[in-house]
């Protein structure tokens, strides 16, 4: 199985035709599936409008690619001919997404069905490395999860990269990370040319909004269409979730909550100004509060993974500790304040904390949550709720991941050749 990504006409429309109403059309039948889970042919032909015939023969070329297959009979009812369902099959399609941020890469590899493959976080210092040592890094990464997925029977179709900054998503540019400390990186053309004979397509989005995403399809509020996600990382990004689609602004760089400014004269942050949101909430803050003497940026001092810091705090929020417990006290009223800020503008039923947010969810939630209801200027009228996301470190991941099935969904004729059989166990 190989994957072709799809020809665009001038002005990145599809081509027209009927070729482009084909493709079309498998995709409608695609997103039904993935939607409804199981459906009949019959149950396919009502819901899209598309006519029986139509269906059966879109069918056929699904089946043949071995994107959907056969799970038994349905019933309409207690009377009625039973009808053969079908659903979202594809574990011969792979879909590798990936992050990369201060202090780790992570890893999330699936199947078109759902079917976890992979999944992992890897300690990197990516300041420390440079832009050409985390590429080649990330490669490397790559390269291990690619053969782990085909082992497993699945040969991915693309690989996305989540990256903490402002990304032109349709050249695959990182504009500006910088807590990475990278500017006007082509991310997406080195990380392809370094990968060589993979030859996989290569697409790049901000963090939080791939971890908003998976949020909204398989997270703690899935479903919920008006969300803000929060990442808890070194820095602090956001996705929005308005009706239901994703919020990216005039240029696709909407969502950097982490740099509104809350305190004209505080800290310096990463990005050059003073006293921008992440500078009070990020991980950083909370450990240069916390343990100093972990601190980041401290010299000779390794880079250890960020769910040992957190996992470092909880004990001794647990325990008691009266500097970590003063210390995420005033994160906590800092996160709310912000929260109160975004619900102030975009009015969202849901505020999901992810990241070491979470971790420390239990400690955090309390002081944020009166902050929050304090300072919406709607009150309980708001209805804003700060909640704990579910899927930890890996949600930029795994909507990096689900952005890869997407693309596949968009275009399934891409997938060609012949798909391999999964290797005897």
């Amino acid at each position: 199985m190989s994957y072709k990504p799809p020809n665009r006409a001038p002005g990145g429309a599809p081509p027209a035709g009927p070729a482009a109403l084909r493709r079309a059309n498998l995709s409608l039948v695609l997103r039904e599936l993935r939607d409804h889970r199981v459906l009949s042919r019959a149950d396919i032909a009502e819901t899209t409008g598309l006519h029986r015939a139509t269906v059966s023969n879109l069918m056929a070329e699904l089946l043949e690619r071995r994107l959907v297959r056969e799970v038994g009979v349905r019933h309409a009812g207690s009377v009625g001919r039973p009808r053969r369902a079908v659903a979202l099959h594809g574990a011969h399609v792979g879909a590798l997404g990936m992050e990369i941020n201060v202090d780790y890469i992570a890893v999330h590899g699936t199947d078109l069905s759902g079917r976890v493959l992979v999944e992992r976080r890897i300690v990197h210092d990516a300041v420390g490395s440079g832009p050409d040592g985390s590429v080649r890094r990330l490669a490397a990464v790559a390269g291990q999860a690619v053969e782990a997925m085909r082992r497993a029977g699945a040969t991915p179709a693309g690989i996305a990269v989540a990256v903490p900054g402002l990304v032109d998503v349709t050249r695959g540019v990182v504009t500006l990370a910088p807590n990475l400390s990278w500017h006007e990186l082509p991310l997406a053309e080195r990380l392809t040319s370094v990968l060589g004979p993979l030859r996989l397509p290569v697409r790049v989005d901000n963090d939080a909004n791939l971890a908003a995403l998976a949020e909204y399809t398989s997270g703690v509020a899935a479903g919920t269409p008006y969300l803000v996600y929060l990442t808890g990382e070194v820095g602090v990004g956001g996705g929005i979730i308005l009706d239901g689609r994703l919020l990216r602004g005039a240029d696709g760089f909407s969502g950097e909550v982490g740099h509104l400014q809350v305190d004209p004269h505080g800290t310096q942050c990463g990005c050059g100004r003073a006293g921008c949101w992440e500078t009070k909430v990020g991980l950083a803050a909370l450990v240069r509060a916390a343990m100093p003497e972990q601190a980041y940026g401290l010299p000779g001092r390794p880079v250890p993974d960020p769910g040992e810091r957190v996992s470092d705090i909880a004990g001794g929020l647990a325990a008691g500790d009266p500097r970590m417990t003063a210390a995420v006290a005033q994160v906590g009223e800092w996160l709310g304040l912000g929260g109160s800020i975004l619900a102030n503008l975009f009015n969202p039923r849901v505020i999901v904390i992810g990241g070491y947010f979470a971790s420390l969810a239990r400690w955090l939630l309390p002081h944020a949550q009166d902050q929050l209801d304090r300072l919406v200027v709607a009150g309980p009228a708001a209805r804003c709720r700060l909640v704990a996301s579910t899927l930890g470190f890996g949600a930029a991941s795994r909507g990096a991941a689900s952005m890869v099935v997407s693309d596949v969904i968009d275009d399934p004729t891409a997938i060609i050749g012949t798909p391999p059989r999964p290797a005897p166990v």
